[in-house]
C-alpha cells in the first residue's frame, strides 16, 4: 500500500478527533512560534498539518502568510471544511514531503508535528532535509515534534522513526542549530501514551 493510500484511508474512516496523534490546540508550537516574534505577514508552512488545528489558531492571532501541507487530500478537505470561509486565508497543498516541489526560500518557519518521524528509510529522511533546505529562508526557523526514544514503536499502524535530540540535530546536519527541545507526554483518544520530543532549530548557513 502507497503512503498516499494509506493516510487516505485513514482519514478517510475516522473522525479527526479520534486520531492518535490529535490535539485540540499545539500548545508547545504555539507558544514557541510567538516567542520566535515574527513578522505577521512571515511565511509559515505547516507540513503534514492537513487535520491540525495549528492554523487556524495561527490565523486567530493575527498571521497571514500560512500554507499547510500533507499528503492526504481527504485530511486537507476536512481541515477546509471545518475552517469554512476562513480557508480561503490559507494555501493548501496536497502532496509527498518528499517529492512535492517548494519555491527557494520561500519560508520563515517550516512547523512539523508528527509527519517526519514516519519516515523511516534514510533516502526518505534526505530527501526531506533537502525540502528543507531549498524551502526555509537563511536564518529561519524550524519547529518540529517527531516520537522520542521512549514513545512505542508504531503510530497509525506504520513503523515510525524514534529520535533523542542530538538524533535529531545529527540528521538535520550542521546548517541547524539546535536552541531547545523539550519531552512532552501525549494521550491518544485511545488512552495511549506517546512520548513526543519538540525540538526548534535557527538555520544557520
Amino acid at each position: 500500500m502507497s503512503q498516499k493510500h494509506h493516510w487516505e484511508k485513514v482519514y478517510s474512516r475516522k473522525l479527526n478527533e479520534k486520531l492518535g496523534w490529535y490535539k485540540l490546540h499545539l500548545q508547545t508550537s504555539l507558544t514557541w512560534i510567538k516567542e520566535l516574534n515574527l513578522g505577521l505577514d512571515a511565511p509559515i508552512i505547516d507540513v503534514g498539518g492537513g487535520a491540525s488545528t495549528l492554523a487556524n489558531d495561527l490565523l486567530d492571532a493575527n498571521y497571514r502568510s500560512i500554507t499547510v501541507l500533507d499528503i492526504s487530500e481527504k485530511a486537507l478537505s476536512s481541515n477546509k471544511a471545518r475552517l469554512g470561509k476562513k480557508a480561503e486565508l490559507i494555501t493548501w497543498l496536497n502532496g509527498d514531503i518528499t517529492l512535492v516541489d517548494l519555491l527557494t526560500h520561500q519560508y520563515a518557519l517550516w512547523h512539523d508535528r508528527a509527519a517526519f518521524h514516519f519516515l523511516t528509510g534514510l533516502d526518505q529522511q534526505r530527501k526531506y532535509r533537502d525540502k528543507l533546505l531549498k524551502a526555509l529562508q537563511p536564518d529561519g526557523h524550524l519547529i518540529i515534534g517527531v516520537f522520542a526514544l521512549e514513545a512505542p514503536p508504531k503510530c497509525s499502524g506504520l513503523l515510525v522513526q524514534r529520535y533523542s535530540q542530538n538524533q535529531l540535530s545529527n540528521t538535520f546536519g550542521e546548517e541547524f542549530e539546535l536552541v531547545r527541545y523539550q519531552k512532552e507526554q501525549h494521550i491518544t483518544p485511545s488512552g495511549v501514551e506517546q512520548m513526543y520530543l519538540y525540538c526548534h532549530f535557527h538555520r544557520m548557513d
